[in-house]
């Protein structure tokens, strides 16, 4: 569990973070965040914390990461304070909603096919089978005289299987899905591999355990390493993604957005007091800016961002 640090030294962080990254810090200044970590062992989580932030910054697109820490420091555009209150929420937040930034692994990047961020890409394989790669997916293929494997490293993918006398599986971290003449769909999300299934059937068996379990047409389901959930019918929805779209009926806005954040580049927070808000209708997920323009002509939101890459969707005022 990540230890609570109290807000107050917490908007000390992120005001030395700012201050240290403005391009006019003094040597005084380096030594004088050495003596303020050393205040106690809160002081020194906190900076670890901000350092932690700094790292994750510096993975931003060039020149996007110096651009959004200057901004931070500026007077212009938002006030000083407001620069501490949202980097100081940051804080408060992280690492939990970093986590999604940490560098992608080395499997992914040595992938046989990967896709960038709000990128989709069609592949057909060497037997005929046509795989549709999502945003920010990776796989690796390995087809032999015994099988037909499809490693899912991150992502999603949607796979239409073809005629062929070897089984076809898609193996995750959790287990694998295999098909049985089928068009279906494998989701890599957090501790769970999501399986749904449009034509034929799919055989979804856990890494551990015996407890496998077949899905029919209509039906999704999600496992881990130990057991395959129960099956639940299919919202048509769930796949608007192939045709560019994410629908959305009554969904969360807080959820919507977890949702829209997967196909765009950066930080997209929903402020709490907002989260609970309901949205219906049906957003590009290929030009997410318009959706988030949409939300805001339609919602009683205001959308916030320093740069393109650390946008805010908050109440409006």
């Amino acid at each position: 569990m990540n230890p609570r640090i109290d807000p107050h030294i917490l908007g000390e962080a992120a005001d030395w973070l700012v201050q240290l990254q403005s391009g006019s810090a003094t040597e005084d200044d380096h030594r004088a965040v050495q003596a303020w970590c050393q205040r106690s062992a809160e002081h020194a989580q906190a900076w670890q914390r901000a350092e932690a932030i700094l790292g994750d910054f510096r993975r931003l697109p060039t020149p996007v990461a110096g651009e959004t820490l200057r901004r931070l420091s500026r007077q212009g555009g938002v006030s000083r304070r407001q620069a501490m209150q949202r980097l100081g929420l940051l804080l408060l937040a992280a690492p939990a909603a970093w986590l999604a930034w940490r560098e992608t692994p080395w499997q992914q990047w040595r992938a046989d096919a990967r896709t960038a961020v709000g990128e989709q890409r069609p592949l057909t394989l060497a037997d005929g089978s046509r795989v549709l790669l999502n945003t920010d997916s990776a796989i690796d293929i390995d087809f032999n005289a015994q099988e037909r494997r499809i490693d899912l490293l991150a992502g999603e993918i949607l796979v239409t299987s073809a005629a062929d006398a070897r089984p076809l599986r898609v193996r995750t971290l959790h287990g694998q899905a295999q098909a049985l003449g089928t068009r279906f769909s494998v989701r890599l999300d957090g501790t769970l591999t999501r399986v749904a299934v449009l034509e034929g059937a799919v055989d979804a068996r856990p890494l551990h355990g015996s407890g496998n379990r077949v899905l029919l047409a209509g039906q999704r389901s999600a496992f881990d390493a130990t057991r395959v959930q129960p099956a639940s019918a299919l919202d048509a929805d769930d796949l608007a993604w192939e045709h560019g779209m994410l629908l959305a009926r009554d969904m969360r806005l807080a959820d919507l957005l977890q949702e829209l954040g997967r196909y765009r580049p950066g930080l997209l927070r929903c402020h709490p007091a907002v989260g609970e808000l309901k949205v219906s209708g049906a957003f590009p997920l290929t030009d997410s800016d318009a959706s988030l323009r949409l939300l805001g002509e339609t919602l009683p939101v205001a959308i916030h961002g320093l740069t393109r890459y650390w946008v805010t969707v908050e109440p409006r005022v």
